[in-house]
């Protein structure tokens, strides 16, 4: 199993073997001049290399399979961002559903798009094994309808397809299901808000196993504080840009996607270089991150009413299990909810590989750090696929397992 995980300027890969990793790495920097390519050993450690131009997501793809090691290939998962109300579980990428898959390009223009070119590179390359779609949106396809409806007129929201579909389904999946592992305790049992705390950033409420809610919506941009994207923002302030400032809708847009968040706030989009500008007493890096860490905390209550008890809070992705200084700030304001961070656990420099507790022993509520793993969820979540087809896949056409060359 292959799986390819594409996002606007990088590409991840994992090649399986019933549960052995047999390459994994990325490729970053695509449309760089001097992009780079990490491949990481069975330690985890990577070995980064400049390979030069890479344009494109295709022109990454076909790198990828160039270098892989010899092995039948039964099937390539992709992880897609947006899968809109037409894909609500993993599914087999024949041309219809490449087709549709266009159409919701608009609602995650840095992904989606992509994502597809990664498909058809992966299409090209081999035809007849199974492309399998991994979305996204998927796990938070159950919301209960408070959760997902906005507000608008019925007629607009069916027309248009306007709902909450909340991101990063394939990571908050991943860790809820690690952490009940870690804490020895049935999935089916547990109440967690799973914070995934990256460039991108997004909690979830998940109440045994479910997403009943989640912080982003109709596309990436709602929700909590990311590296250059806002979160939320009133609508308001959209009309009065156009109006008061003069801005265009397609200058506003690249406002809240490109130019917000951490970097519209202490002028870098990256948190450790937030860190230092405000070890070094920049005002506004040390408003950033207090405002970033209040946003999750508030977030983390208001699930933790949704799911009226609160057994564990998850933090994962860059931000999440590298920085305890968030972390610590988050979970600062939350004895009420029973949260006690072991400060000593919190702050342990530790090659993170496995799930780790760090919260006090006795604390009613455990918190976690939770490595995300997107390309082994996907991996799994293909072989679900192939196994339930319990033979040809559907919209594939048959053919033996290719080799990779």
């Amino acid at each position: 199993m292959l799986a390819l995980n594409a996002g606007s300027a990088t590409l991840k890969y994992r090649l399986d073997r019933a549960g052995e990793v047999l390459a994994a790495g990325q490729v970053e920097r695509i449309g760089d001049a001097r992009a780079q390519l990490a491949r990481r050993g069975r330690d985890g450690e990577a070995d980064h290399e400049v390979i030069g131009p890479v344009p494109d997501v295709a022109t990454a793809v076909r790198l990828v399979l160039a270098m892989l090691p010899g092995a039948p290939l039964h099937a390539v998962g992709h992880r897609i961002v947006h899968g809109g109300d037409r894909f609500t579980a993993p599914a087999v990428l024949d041309d219809r559903a490449l087709v549709h898959l266009r159409e919701l390009a608009p609602l995650a223009p840095l992904h989606n798009p992509a994502a597809v070119s990664g498909i058809e590179a992966a299409r090209e390359a081999f035809p007849g094994v199974p492309q399998i779609g991994v979305f996204d949106t998927a796990l938070h396809a159950g919301m209960p309808v408070p959760a997902h409806r906005y507000s608008l007129p019925a007629d607009i929201t069916a027309a248009h397809r306007i709902r909450r579909y909340g991101f990063h389904g394939i990571s908050h999946g991943y860790v809820a299901r690690r952490t009940a592992e870690h804490l020895g305790r049935s999935l089916g049992e547990l109440c967690l808000v799973t914070l995934h705390l990256g460039n991108g950033a997004s909690a979830a409420a998940i109440h045994s196993g479910r997403s009943i809610d989640t912080s982003m919506g109709l596309t990436p941009l709602s929700g909590l504080i990311m590296g250059t994207r806002g979160g939320d923002v009133d609508a308001g302030v959209v009309f009065h840009l156009h109006r008061a400032a003069g801005l265009s809708i397609e200058e506003i847009e690249d406002l809240l996607t490109h130019g917000s968040g951490l970097k519209g706030l202490a002028g870098v989009s990256d948190m450790r270089d937030v860190h230092r500008r405000a070890a070094a007493g920049d005002g506004h890096a040390i408003e950033a991150i207090e405002t970033y860490c209040y946003r999750i905390r508030c977030c983390v209550g208001a699930y933790a009413a949704a799911l009226g008890r609160l057994d564990g809070i998850v933090f994962t992705a860059g931000i999440g299990e590298h920085d305890p200084e968030v972390r610590a700030r988050v979970c600062a304001g939350l004895a009420g909810f029973g949260v006690r961070l072991d400060t000593a656990r919190n702050a342990a420099a530790t090659a993170l590989t496995q799930p780790r507790t760090i919260s006090a022993d006795g604390s009613p509520v455990a918190v976690t750090v939770v490595p995300t793993d997107e390309e082994a969820e996907i991996v799994t979540r293909a072989r679900e696929v192939l196994a339930s087809a319990g033979g040809p896949v559907p919209g594939v056409v048959t053919a033996p397992a290719r080799r990779l060359r």
